[in-house]
Order: C-alpha cells, then sequence, then structure tokens
C-alpha cells in the first residue's frame, strides 16, 4: 500500500519531516502551455503563472489525492497562493480541498534566523505529527536517506559538467526525484549514466527564473547550446547543501542556509554565487530567463554579467516554460560569437 501524498511548493519545504511522517513528498510543479483559467479566477492574471498552474491543477485533482498541502515562502507568488488555498478551504469547503500549512524559512546569516527557522521547522514537525508522530529516529533516517540522494546528484551534476550528459536530462532527473519515495529516488539516480553525444554545443550557464519543467531547456540545446549549470532551485540549488547532522537544528540550518535563491538573497550574494558556479562548469555565455510577473532576475543580471565576465544575455517577460522569438533572436548570435 502506497504512501498518502503530501504536496509542497517551494525548495524551503523541509521534505524530511513530510518523509519521517511516513508520507511520500511531492514536489507540486505547473504545467507550461495549459489552461490555468480556474487558478486565475482565485489568484488573477498578474502573479507568476507557475502559481496559477499549481493552484489550477489543485483545484482539477490533477496531481491525484493529496493529504494536505504544504507551500515554502520562498516568493511572493507562493504566499499568494497559499493565502488562496486557505481560503478556499474555510469558504468553499465543497472543493474538498486538502490542509494547507505555511513554512517560513528565512535566509539571515544570524543565530536569531537559526532560532526562529528551528520554531517553524518544529511547528511543522508537530502539524505532522497528526499523521504519525516523529521520533528523533524518525527524522535522523530521513535526513541520512535526503542527504544520500542529494550526493547522488552532485554526481549525476558532474556527469552533465564531463559532457557527459544534456542539462535537458539532468533537470529531468532531478524533477522525478521530488515525486518519488526517497529510497526509490536514489535507485533512480543511482542507474544514471551519461553519454557524450548529448552535450553538444556552446557551454551555458543559465540564471534567473525556476525551472520545473525541461521545456526552455529543450529550446535552448535544440539551438546550439548545453546548459551546464543553473542557479534556480529545481537544479543544483535544490541537492547542494546536505545537512551537517542527522537533527531537528541541523535540519534548520540546512535550509536557513540553501540557496541564494532569486526572490530570497541580495543582488550581491546572487552575484557571487552565480560567478562561482558558472566558472566551476566552464560555462561561455550567461543566460537570464526572466519569466513573466517574475520581477527578481533582471535587478540581478547586471551585476551577474559584470561578476562572471562572461557575453551575457537577459529575457525578459518571458512567457512560462516558452522563449519568445525575440529571445532567442539574441541568444544564438551571442553563443555564434562566445
Amino acid at each position: 500500500m502506497s504512501a498518502p501524498v503530501v504536496g509542497y511548493v517551494g525548495a524551503d519545504v523541509p521534505v524530511e519531516l513530510i518523509t519521517a511522517a511516513g508520507l511520500l513528498p511531492l514536489r507540486l510543479a505547473g504545467k507550461p502551455g495549459e489552461d490555468s483559467t480556474p487558478g486565475d479566477r482565485y489568484l488573477g492574471r498578474g502573479v507568476d503563472p507557475v502559481a496559477r498552474s499549481i493552484l489550477t491543477r489543485i483545484l482539477t485533482a490533477d496531481y491525484g489525492p493529496l493529504e494536505a498541502v504544504v507551500v515554502s515562502r520562498d516568493c511572493e507568488a507562493s504566499l499568494r497562493l497559499f493565502y488562496a488555498l486557505r481560503e478556499l478551504h474555510r469558504v468553499e469547503p465543497e472543493l474538498r480541498l486538502p490542509p494547507v500549512r505555511l513554512v517560513d524559512v528565512l535566509h539571515l546569516p544570524h543565530h536569531t534566523t537559526t532560532r526562529y527557522v528551528h520554531a517553524k521547522i518544529a511547528q511543522l514537525r508537530e502539524w505532522l505529527g497528526q499523521w504519525r508522530s516523529i521520533s528523533d529516529d524518525d527524522l535522523a533516517a530521513a535526513i541520512t536517506a535526503h542527504d544520500t540522494l542529494r550526493r547522488s546528484l552532485g554526481r549525476v551534476a558532474a556527469l552533465r559538467r564531463a559532457n557527459r550528459l544534456s542539462g535537458t536530462r539532468f533537470l529531468e532527473v532531478v524533477a522525478a526525484t521530488t515525486a518519488l519515495p526517497v529510497t526509490d529516488a536514489i535507485a533512480l539516480v543511482d542507474g544514471v549514466t551519461g553519454d557524450p553525444r548529448e552535450t553538444e554545443g556552446v557551454r551555458l550557464f543559465l540564471t534567473g527564473s525556476s525551472h520545473d519543467s525541461p521545456k526552455v531547456y529543450e529550446t535552448v540545446e535544440r539551438n546550439g547550446f548545453s546548459v551546464m549549470g543553473e542557479d534556480h532551485d529545481w537544479g543544483e540549488l535544490l541537492f547542494t547543501r546536505t545537512c551537517a547532522a542527522p537533527t531537528e537544528l541541523a535540519l534548520a540550518e540546512r535550509y536557513q542556509h540553501n540557496g541564494p535563491a532569486a526572490p530570497r538573497a541580495s543582488i550581491r550574494q546572487r552575484a557571487a554565487h552565480t560567478a562561482a558556479a558558472a566558472r566551476a562548469c566552464g560555462a561561455e555565455i550567461l543566460f537570464s530567463y526572466a519569466r513573466i510577473h517574475d520581477d527578481a532576475p533582471p535587478w540581478d543580471f547586471p551585476e551577474q554579467r559584470a561578476a562572471t565576465g562572461l557575453r551575457a544575455v537577459l529575457a525578459e517577460r518571458q512567457p512560462y516554460g516558452e522563449l519568445t522569438p525575440e529571445a532567442l533572436a539574441a541568444l544564438v548570435p551571442a553563443g555564434a560569437a562566445a
């Protein structure tokens, strides 16, 4: 019998707690190109289309039965999604939506922040305990398993940097692990082998908005590039940091210091991280993809360009999961000149 599924939104959700409660964590992704009218009705069309798509899929039960939904406060759109779900649960009980919980993880480098995040994680642990009480041993086992998965994903990232795996395939593997029990995810990742024929093209580092589908990666790689690295939380930011110990406090510190993601980090932090990550993967060009209604990436871009020293292209106000012809027209010649 399969475990009940808890959907979660955002990389700030401590999935170890969901696993420790005997539940299956499922990271909720949108569907680019699909009708989002039900979600638009409650969120409006001025919100990031990812949030509108996720709400639509929850309302239409597209994810299958969800025992609960946990939303992180990783960006304004996620917060709007949480408020919409909470209010719908209250005023439209006939929709039979799952209970929803917000987890607020801050990323400031202070001991007071650690205490705050630790308290929020303890509260989520208690809330999830209504399904199964989470013992310290349960939590330690879940932390150990998820850290094993993160280290395995690090080996897959190394395959990509060695020209043995395409960026598209890499992103597909990472996404698959967010929809499987952690032991199955480890087995999946450990079975990944590389093929040098997948990675022919100009080495590109992708920054800007997150990507919960491989569509933009596919478009970029179809046009002569290889996505060798990225700094969004469906890619390497999701798994680079592990826990220092299998404890609740170490879990809080892991999520506090994870990142830096565009919506929550300073411009200087983002630029330094992007420059280091682009150097590590041997990038020849920097490409910033900024989705419509995702306002943070264009603010980061000038310092990222300066810090990397690479030929750089910014594509603003892009459709969800797509690149406009104008964006491609700017990117392709830049790649040829890199």
